[in-house]
């Protein structure tokens, strides 16, 4: 799929259960930066608002930038700013991913914020949405809520125990884990380690709830390889690394095979 058919059928197709997806990570808060890596083979892109340095306005035209390359684009917002998830929205984002929602009221006001009645209480503006998508104000109300996702972070004990709530909420579409603060969290903060058995086997358990309760599961890969081993595992989206992580990589690769020429 390529262009509108690929931003509009996102959330379908995650919803699907075909699963392998793989997404770009974006903290560095430029619009280039989305367009450059929309134009490589990724399924979405994701602007991080958590812990890159997006803003509002640098985040619209980022998402405008993507889907002019023809990707769809997500935003994890800042925790708890779930004024800013509609805003994005209104912004012509694909989804949102909402980091640590750790119990039943906190995914409920997540869905509020980002649904339209009867599931929740957006408040109207897609202007900008309506634009990127050609509908109009009567079919975008229609269909915003089927074509956008809210992805609930499940990352902490507190989230651990109440995921089976979590996903019954309805509003919720599927929820994405965070492989790091879950080590931090099961190791009661010793340390970080993502990619260990003892996460693995709560990313399993996580993926069997999910199937249970028909959302799809997303989750944060290190790099590559470790994201091609959890769509094996199951996830049905996965990140190949963030940006920072694949800038310098392949800053580090092109230093060595240059001095290797040299030394030759």
């Amino acid at each position: 799929m390529t262009g509108a058919t690929t931003i509009d059928g996102f959330a379908k197709r995650i919803r699907s259960g075909e699963g392998g997806l793989i997404s770009a990570w974006i903290g560095i808060p430029d619009p280039l930066f989305v367009n450059h890596l929309a134009q490589e083979a990724f399924d979405a892109v994701v602007l991080d608002m958590q812990h890159g340095v997006w803003d509002i306005g640098s985040a619209a035209v980022g998402i405008g930038q993507g889907r002019l390359a023809g990707k769809p684009v997500l935003a994890r917002i800042p925790l708890g700013d779930f004024a800013s998830a509609s805003r994005l929205l209104d912004a012509g984002a694909s989804g949102i991913i909402a980091p640590m929602i750790n119990s039943v009221s906190e995914a409920k006001a997540f869905a509020k914020a980002t649904k339209y009645l009867p599931l929740g209480e957006r408040s109207w503006g897609p202007t900008l949405a309506m634009n990127h998508t050609g509908l109009s104000a009567t079919k975008y109300l229609a269909t915003a809520n089927e074509q956008t996702v809210a992805i609930a972070m499940i990352e902490t004990r507190a989230a651990l125990d109440a995921a089976d709530e979590i996903m019954r909420v309805d509003g919720i579409d599927g929820i994405f884990v965070g492989p790091s603060d879950l080590s931090i969290a099961l190791s009661d903060g010793a340390n970080v380690a993502p990619d260990t058995a003892q996460v693995d086997g709560v990313l399993k358990h996580l993926i069997a709830r999910c199937r249970a309760h028909g959302k799809f599961a997303c989750v944060f890969g290190s790099n590559g390889e470790r994201a091609g081993e959890l769509l094996k595992m199951g996830f049905d989206f996965v990140i190949a690394g963030a940006d920072t992580q694949q800038l310098r990589s392949g800053a580090a690769t092109a230093i060595a095979a240059a001095r290797r020429v040299q030394a030759s």
